[in-house]
């Protein structure tokens, strides 16, 4: 695995899930929907922003994600490659705290990480935010010290030091015979630069999310899972946006995909334990997998479009 960027290979199918924000309620009723169908050659990719700045939930929720993974690596033939997260603007922004005494501006860059909801990280190890405004505002002694504390709170939280280092910036997928790649990121990516010259585009840039450019070229399809500006998913271009506002009163959103970038499936994790799960993509039929309907899980009529969108708007309500 590339220190930066995952390699998917070319597996038989993709499931990406959306930014979380702390709601492990959803999640967990998303891995139990998932479990019994994820299988060798398949790969799941976490989008990134995993605990919720107002959550109360976030210690339970890495618990969550490290137990899931250990229950898919326990399946005959699945690798603990096959799990890959990817760092959200969060993480990043938690990663950029703990290097804090290397900011030019410590206090500017605390700001920006607040933006980005590092905030939910602080509250994870019980770190007290005027405390944290007031460390940045002193000099690079104190600075340091304070960092260095910060390390040992997520190191003697079991696992959570082993599941930040082996966060990716972003992964891809391709099919041998196809020169284009399908490209899984955070939350941005700027078209006008090729992915090692991403930077903080990755996280945040001012650039429309779409792929156009050199861009298309590279890749058949670039899917994000976080949307800063709560625009909602959207399904239906190269540039996807799997972000139904998780945490924030939508849906959690995961999407599996074949490596050539064929959208195949659409689910939907709303209140009360619901799940949607709506076949996608007509050209992606050999991929598509239709639940058999029981009291929590409704597989959709295939290349009913109209009523896989009626169920995330309907889902959405729940929040």
């Amino acid at each position: 695995m590339n220190e930066k960027f995952a390699d998917l290979g070319a597996p038989r199918r993709i499931w990406a899930v959306a930014a979380i924000h702390g709601d492990v309620s959803r999640l967990a009723t998303l891995h139990d929907h998932l479990a019994s169908r994820f299988s060798v050659r398949d790969r799941i990719v976490y989008l990134g922003n995993y605990l919720g700045v107002e959550s109360r939930n976030n210690a339970a929720l890495f618990d969550e994600l490290l137990a899931f993974r250990s229950a898919l690596i326990s399946k005959m033939g699945v690798e603990p490659s096959d799990i890959i997260y990817l760092r959200g603007p969060a993480e990043e922004s938690w990663q950029r705290l703990l290097r804090l005494q290397f900011a030019p501006a410590p206090a500017q860059a605390l700001d920006r990480a607040f933006a980005s909801g590092v905030e939910a990280y602080l509250r994870l190890y019980g770190v007290s935010v005027n405390d944290t405004r007031s460390v940045a505002r002193a000099g690079s002694m104190a600075i340091t010290r304070w960092t260095n504390q910060m390390r040992v709170l997520q190191r003697s939280s079991p696992g959570h030091e082993a599941l930040m280092c082996s966060m990716r910036r972003a992964a891809l997928a391709q099919v041998p015979s196809d020169p284009k790649k399908l490209l899984f990121v955070p939350a941005s990516f700027d078209p006008a630069r090729a992915l090692e010259d991403q930077g903080e585009a990755l996280w945040w840039t001012s650039s429309t999310f779409r792929v156009s450019g050199r861009a298309q070229n590279a890749y058949s399809r670039i899917v994000r899972g976080f949307d800063s500006v709560n625009n909602g998913a959207v399904l239906d271009e190269s540039a996807i946006t799997l972000d139904g506002g998780c945490g924030r009163g939508g849906p959690l959103m995961c999407g599996s995909f074949t490596p050539n970038g064929k959208l195949a499936e659409i689910i939907a994790v709303g209140g009360q334990g619901v799940v949607e799960s709506a076949p996608h993509e007509r050209e992606a039929a050999n991929d598509v997998h239709i639940g058999e309907q029981d009291n929590s899980t409704v597989g959709v009529p295939y290349g009913d479009y109209n009523r896989a969108v009626a169920v995330m708007e309907e889902l959405a309500n729940y929040g």
